[in-house]
């Protein structure tokens, strides 16, 4: 009897320890507001929990415009997130700052990301360490209004920069600056800032940047002639107007109220744009010039990082979290969901997404898509919003804004690396 009540109390201690280290690991995950992003994070949280049951994740959600400065200040302070998700042009900040700890080489080998992830993602490799992986990548394209080009006479869909400024012309109503419909969405703190950097100055001949991404580049015959060409869709082309519709994404809404017969957008757009916009709408390659036929494109991503509160179990729960947000079975759901390409070499070599008529236009930018590695983005982006306003606003030549651009955009390069 004594023996049976001694295995007994055994067995009760071995049940009781084991209930209490089966206690589920709770982590918190950040990322900024963007509805089909959170939803579809949402559902793939369900499916991380159901298979492991012993990790709980927890998704807090910011305003994007207060998304950087919410992490700046709760992770030094030991709080927020265990896992983020950042934009990639602000690891340097991150990892200056010690916020993100590098990932493990045993769970994350380079050798093994570098092989399956697409090129652009070396642009996250900080000091030779990657500290943050993606889901997907985006690049840029051309949305267009298949309705409003039938309705204006637009008889094929616009392939060079000379071809899209009379379509756009034929899709304009009205006098500016009050037009009834444009025919671009223009819109510089949109997606245009980083179609004219590293689109319209590679494609008139420059490089943006040199010295791997040290020094500006562009204040050179190629960036003025890209600052005119921009400039000229608002002044001389009159094709459309700044802050046609009010806000940061006031160029989509626009498209999607089918007030705007063409925009320059990210494949991230595609989940807004397929369920808001009532007309029959498509998607085709950026414009080249009829002069020199060069591609370039603008390539950019969000990266999940774990930051330096996860320890001990919630640094094994994060790496465990992590590899599930960078497996192909995740990607692919993302694609579905949120409309971003998929981060695998092997997914976005996909024949059946290359020519797929709407995912296919940013796919097939990905060989000349250019990632830039951002010190500021906010502050390097305001540099070009002031230089592109200057025009626009002040009546200042391209040159003397480029001048303006390139001195703004050195200073916080150079307060950086020097």
């Amino acid at each position: 009897m004594k023996k049976l009540l001694a295995l007994a109390a055994a067995f009760t201690a071995t049940t009781l320890l084991h209930s209490a280290s089966a206690a589920p690991v709770t982590l918190t995950y950040w990322q900024y507001d963007f509805a089909s992003k959170v939803s579809t994070m949402n559902d793939l949280i369900k499916k991380f929990e159901a298979a492991n049951p012993d990790i709980k994740i927890k998704q807090e959600t910011f305003p994007y415009d207060a998304y950087n400065q919410k992490v700046a200040s709760s992770v030094p302070a030991g709080q927020g997130p265990d896992v983020v998700n950042l934009f990639y042009g602000w690891l340097p900040q991150y990892v200056d700052g010690g916020f993100l700890q590098p990932l493990p080489e045993k769970d994350f080998p380079t050798a093994r990301i570098e092989s399956t992830f697409v090129p652009m993602i070396k642009t996250s490799k900080i000091n030779g360490k990657y500290y943050a992986l993606p889901t997907s990548v985006r690049t840029l394209a051309l949305f267009y209004n298949k309705d409003l080009m039938k309705q204006s006479g637009v008889l094929t869909v616009p392939r060079t920069w000379e071809d899209f400024i009379v379509a756009a012309q034929k899709m304009t109503k009205g006098n500016a600056p009050r037009y009834s419909q444009i025919g671009f969405g223009i819109s510089p703190n949109g997606q245009d800032w980083q179609m004219l950097r590293e689109v319209l100055v590679r494609q008139y001949g420059g490089s943006p940047y040199t010295d791997g991404g040290k020094t500006v580049n562009y204040n050179t015959d190629a960036g003025v002639k890209a600052m005119q060409f921009y400039t000229d869709l608002v002044s001389k082309n009159k094709v459309g107007v700044t802050d046609y519709f009010p806000g940061n994404n006031g160029y989509r809404d626009a498209f999607i109220a089918g007030k705007a017969g063409m925009i320059v957008d990210g494949s991230f757009a595609i989940a807004s744009i397929k369920s808001g916009a009532k007309f029959n709408w498509g998607v085709v390659p950026l414009p080249t010039f009829k002069s020199n036929n060069v591609r370039s494109n603008f390539g950019s991503y969000w990266v999940n990082g774990i930051t330096k509160n996860a320890k001990g179990d919630k640094l094994a729960a994060s790496v465990k979290f992590l590899k599930f947000l960078t497996n192909e079975e995740t990607m692919n759901t993302w694609l579905r969901s949120v409309g971003e390409i998929p981060a695998s070499k092997k997914l976005a070599g996909n024949a059946a997404l290359r020519t797929d008529p709407v995912y296919g236009a940013f796919v097939q930018a990905l060989p000349f898509a250019h990632s830039t590695l951002f010190i500021d983005e906010a502050g390097q982006r305001q540099a070009w919003l002031d230089g592109i306003n200057m025009v626009l606003k002040q009546g200042a030549k391209p040159a003397d804004a480029m001048k303006k651009i390139a001195a703004d955009e050195q200073k916080i390069l150079n307060g950086y690396y020097k």
